[in-house]
């Protein structure tokens, strides 16, 4: 087999066939079928005689000629893609047929046939050039670009070593002389906005400008990819540069077209790496790469996320199998010691096929990965989101006290939009929160973004008191041509662009202009957001949350409906006179587009007890490294509220504060002057109208565990 893989090469075919094995056979040393065929009058150089006249008829595949090699610019400064593929070094084309049939139009036509293909990097505009460079010697495009070949120029390369100048101008040109003896050749040009600049030095042209001419004339043809920024920074400013190429955009795949375009390549690492992905894998590869890394493309990280992976597999089974033997000593201990031909060549096959697919690469392979990227915890990325989903009110309840029918009615509506029983093309959600200030309606968006999403991070947050100007809405979606800032995008698309799987939060939303509001109606209703500069982002993956003050004063005046009695008439009177504030504040059909308003109750004495609790623990936890522990009595968390929670309109704001004042500080005091020791356990109790500092003894720890026992 190997031997026929090498006549397969040296024949310049793209398969092993019957011909290559039989010149196998005959060059196999000690084969009884090599002796038998050799016997016969068969030579290995009258079989690739007959083979090659066989083939005379053939056309093969262009490439750059080989005379004057030395003098050739087109050798020296770019790669014959075509020459590549027709040797197998590319890898396939999956999908992609609609930009790689508007690359085909345009370079058929016969004025301005020169593509340029925009989009984001990662998303795949190399591998289409790849994949148009195969088809041609596939023969699988039109005549008229049957005979062409694509030469893939590097810029930096003509730059680099130019010395004088001029220097730079003499390479350009004379690579534009020979590309212009033929009309069969097609330049690629990556990263085409470095064209703009390059080369250039006081009083000269640089590289744009020397190939516009060539490029209006039609003497060569070119192919660019780059950027949608840098093709507004670089090639749309020169509007002579930009009219003489046509732009293709490529958006990045979704998940089930990366899926199809991995399956369609995975072969090429499995071999590479020498291991096999399992179906998971590559599912897991696909869905936690679009989860967690947002700042990267499909399906571009997807396949990074792969190919670590399978390192990482590769070597790690490598350490656990260092003591035995591999099966190339083990042949060769065969052929020292064994006379049964048959015997090792079947040995040898097997033992080969068995090495290449012995190890697989797992799902958690693929999480250890993500894990080690992101920094997120391996334990959240390995929960499915069925578990997930369930348990959201769980979840949240470990931060949020109380608001238990609003913690419902959010986790309702998320599950409701992950089963598919709603739109596909709106948002996950949409909600509106109402309530007093302090009582956890911004808590409830953050811990929802660290359990969904992982991490605090994916929470977009937005003080729409910034946004109350007609103006400020170009800070959203972009500033219009002519104004400053057009290039740069706006806050909340260039965000969302950047993490689609987020949460965004627009904090006391009725303080925003009236006229932001009519750009949110085409998110909650499309799941789109369309910028100043026409490019659309999408918003179907992200969980829009808005709160507000509006009907707080009518809650408090209500106190906590849930613990009255007539709960249900209460709740219904409370709510129907809120939502009378919410319409006079709010157009119709912004209200319908919402998919839940939640009401917040106000906080009971229960309810702040129960956030002191919260809050000791969270000291506790920072004061692990000295080994201290800190506890409260009940007299303690009484006076704490009777002093800062007077007022229940200011929430449990005030009550946070208190905590940093009367605990915290005083703690820090008494670390810092060695009244405390470290290693022990503090008891903060109320004495004489203040909060007082005692160690626990070990006579109270035992009588503790005494009774809890």
């Amino acid at each position: 087999l190997f031997y026929a893989n090498e006549e397969s090469r040296q024949l310049k075919n793209r398969h092993i066939g019957p011909e290559h094995l039989l010149l196998g056979i005959i060059r196999e040393e000690r084969s009884i079928a090599a002796e038998i065929l050799l016997q016969f009058g068969l030579q290995v150089q009258s079989i690739r005689d007959e083979l090659g006249r066989l083939s005379g008829s053939q056309t093969p595949a262009p490439s750059i000629p080989k005379e004057n090699a030395a003098a050739s610019s087109l050798q020296e400064f770019t790669r014959d893609l075509t020459a590549d593929a027709e040797q197998g070094k590319l890898d396939p084309l999956v999908g992609r047929e609609p930009e790689l049939e508007r690359l085909v139009e345009i370079l058929c036509r016969r004025t301005k046939n020169n593509p340029v293909l925009i989009g984001e990097a990662g998303v795949g505009k190399t591998a289409i050039i790849e994949g148009l460079a195969q088809r041609i010697v596939d023969k699988a495009v039109p005549s008229f670009l049957e005979k062409k070949r694509i030469l893939s120029l590097d810029l930096s390369s003509i730059v680099a070593g130019t010395k004088y100048r001029g220097q730079f101008e003499e390479r350009l040109k004379k690579i534009m002389a020979e590309l212009a003896e033929s009309n069969e050749n097609i330049v690629f040009i990556d990263e085409l906005h470095t064209l703009v600049g390059a080369g250039s030095a006081e009083g000269t042209l640089d590289a744009a400008n020397i190939l516009k001419p060539a490029l209006s004339r039609g003497e060569i043809q070119c192919i660019g990819a780059t950027t949608p920024s840098e093709y507004r920074k670089s090639i749309e400013k020169d509007r002579a540069l930009e009219r003489r190429f046509q732009a293709v955009k490529v958006a990045p795949p979704n998940e089930e077209e990366t899926l199809k375009i991995i399956k369609g390549i995975v072969n090429r690492y499995e071999a590479f790496h020498q291991i096999r992905y399992s179906k998971e894998a590559l599912e897991a590869a696909v869905y936690q790469s679009s989860r967690y890394i947002p700042d990267r493309f499909l399906p571009d990280k997807a396949i990074d996320v792969l190919d670590e992976a399978g390192a990482r597999a590769k070597l790690r089974a490598r350490d656990e199998d260092t003591a035995e033997p591999t099966w190339k000593e083990t042949v060769d201990n065969w052929k020292r010691t064994a006379a049964n031909e048959e015997q090792l060549i079947s040995y040898e096959l097997q033992t080969i096929e068995d090495s290449f697919f012995s190890i697989e690469v797992t799902k958690d392979d693929v999480d250890e990965v993500i894990a080690r990227w992101t920094g997120v915890p391996v334990s959240s990325i390995k929960l499915e989101e069925a578990q997930k989903l369930l348990n959201i009110e769980n979840e949240l309840h470990k931060r949020i006290v109380s608001q238990r029918p609003a913690i419902s009615a959010l986790a309702r509506a998320i599950r409701r939009s992950r089963a598919g029983l709603k739109n596909p093309n709106k948002p996950v959600g949409s909600f509106l929160f109402l309530g007093p200030t302090g009582v956890g309606k911004t808590e409830v968006a953050r811990t929802l973004a660290e359990y969904l999403f992982a991490s605090e991070r994916v929470l977009i947050r937005f003080d729409m008191s910034e946004f109350m100007e007609k103006h400020s809405v170009a800070k959203f979606i972009g500033s219009p041509p002519g104004y400053v800032g057009h290039e740069e995008g706006g806050q909340l698309t260039e965000k969302l662009r950047r993490s689609p799987y987020s949460v965004v939060l627009f904090d006391e939303v009725e303080k925003a202009h009236p006229d932001l509001f009519n750009v949110l109606l085409q998110v909650f209703e499309d799941g789109v957001l369309t910028d100043a500069q026409g490019n659309s982002v999408d918003c179907k993956h992200a969980i829009f949350i808005m709160t507000s003050n509006i009907g707080a004063r009518t809650i408090q005046k209500r106190g906590n409906v849930g613990f009255q009695a007539g709960v249900d008439v209460s709740r219904e009177k409370l709510e129907d006179q809120v939502m009378s504030q919410v319409r006079q504040t709010f157009a119709p059909e912004f209200i319908n587009r919402l998919d839940e308003i939640i009401i917040f109750d106000e906080l009971t004495d229960a309810d702040l007890s129960q956030i002191i609790d919260l809050q000791v623990a969270n000291l506790n936890q920072m004061l692990e490294k000295r080994t201290l522990k800190v506890r409260m009595t009940d007299d303690a968390r009484r006076w704490l509220i009777e002093k800062t929670c007077a007022d229940r309109s200011y929430g449990a704001r005030p009550l946070k504060r208190a905590l940093q004042k009367y605990v915290e500080d005083e703690l820090s005091e008494a670390l810092i002057q060695g009244e405390v020791s470290e290693e022990s356990e503090i008891e903060i109790f109320c004495s004489e109208e203040k909060l007082s500092f005692r160690p626990v003894t070990a006579e109270q720890l035992e009588q503790e565990f005494f009774y809890r026992a």
